[in-house]
Formats: structure tokens, C-alpha cells, sequence
């Protein structure tokens, strides 16, 4: 998993109550087993229309927002059903953070496991945000995860919590396989013993 320690990068927003993860990814593309390819069906049945041309209406598809690797949205992201592919989606597209005042549980921690930082802030800062990225063009952040704050374009900052493990996990690129093979030396041993 690639190391999470300071992010810059464009915001793009979703200004949308309740996304469930067969909107993040639709179901009828899930029967792949790679974790990669994955950016094209991201919010599909909203980027694009019936003929396959993206759809001007969706506003992240505007060209302002191209290359986004932060995500601002609204309450209860990545609810319905648990599927990892939706932070794969997120991740393949170039989402390395969202920013949302709150997430669906098994959604929020299969971020941590895939290498995406998710943060839970207020709603008032939250539509602040919405104000300020849409009134400038390539608006930027830059989140600092060792300092656990998010520095705005004026330089000031917004301060995050994190569960201490889950942001070790992530300086440190570890997932489970990662944290797993920490102890390679030791479960080569008992194997060797055994």
C-alpha cells in the first residue's frame, strides 16, 4: 500500500446525501478480482450518459476538477453494502482523501485497508468548503496526516481527529498484509520449529 504522509491536491466536489457504494461502483462491475482498472466505473450512473459521453450536468466531470485527489461530500458516504470496490474505484480515479462529516462504518475502515484517508469534519466546515472550492478554480488543500491538519489556500488550518493505529497504518503503507509480514522473521521461525 502506498504511504499516506502530506497530500496537495485539487478538491472536487459531491455534494450528495447518503452515497451508497453501488453508486460509488455499480454492481454489474464487480465480477473482476484485480484491485486496478477500476477509475472508469467510478459514480458511473452519474458521470456518464446513456451513449457513454460524460454527462456536462454532473459537476465533478467539469474540467476544473480534473485530476482531483481529494473528495468533499456530504453525510453517510459509502453506505449500503460493504463492497471494497468502492475505495478501489476511488483510489484508481486518483481519490487519496474525502472529506465528509460522516461515513458508513465498513466503508470509513476499508479506506484505511486501501491506502485512502478519511475524514470526518464538521458539517458547518464542510459547506464552507463547498463555498470556497467552487469559487475558485483548481482549488488545492494540502492535508498533513503526521500533524492531523488541513492547510487551506489563505494558510489556515483545520484540525482532524484519527485513530492513532489507523494512522500509523497509513505513514507507514502498511495493510494487512503489510502489518502480517512486520513478524515475517518470527512466523518463519515457529514455522521452522513446527
Amino acid at each position: 500500500m502506498k504511504p499516506f504522509t502530506v497530500l496537495t491536491g485539487i478538491v472536487a466536489p459531491l455534494e450528495a446525501l447518503n452515497v451508497d457504494t453501488d453508486q460509488i461502483i455499480p454492481k454489474q462491475f464487480l465480477k473482476r478480482i484485480e484491485r486496478t482498472g477500476y477509475e472508469d466505473f467510478l459514480f458511473f450512473d452519474w458521470r456518464f450518459r446513456e451513449d457513454g459521453s460524460l454527462d456536462p450536468d454532473f459537476e465533478m466531470n467539469a474540467a476544473r476538477y480534473k485530476g482531483a485527489s481529494i473528495l468533499l461530500t456530504k453525510d453517510n458516504f459509502g453506505c449500503g453494502s460493504s463492497r471494497e470496490h468502492a475505495p478501489w474505484a476511488l483510489d484508481n480515479y486518483g481519490f487519496r482523501c474525502i472529506l465528509a462529516p460522516s461515513y458508513a462504518d465498513i466503508f470509513f475502515n476499508n479506506c484505511f485497508n486501501n491506502g485512502i484517508l478519511p475524514i470526518v469534519l464538521p458539517g458547518g466546515v464542510i459547506e464552507q468548503l463547498f463555498k470556497e472550492v467552487r469559487a475558485k478554480d483548481g482549488y488545492q488543500l494540502t492535508v498533513d496526516l503526521p500533524a492531523q491538519q488541513i492547510v487551506k489556500p489563505n494558510g489556515s488550518r483545520i484540525p482532524f481527529d484519527v485513530n492513532l493505529f489507523k494512522k500509523e497504518c497509513l505513514i507507514n503503507g502498511w495493510d494487512q498484509i503489510g502489518l502480517t509480514l512486520r513478524h515475517e522473521d518470527k512466523i518463519a521461525a515457529f514455522e521452522k520449529r513446527r
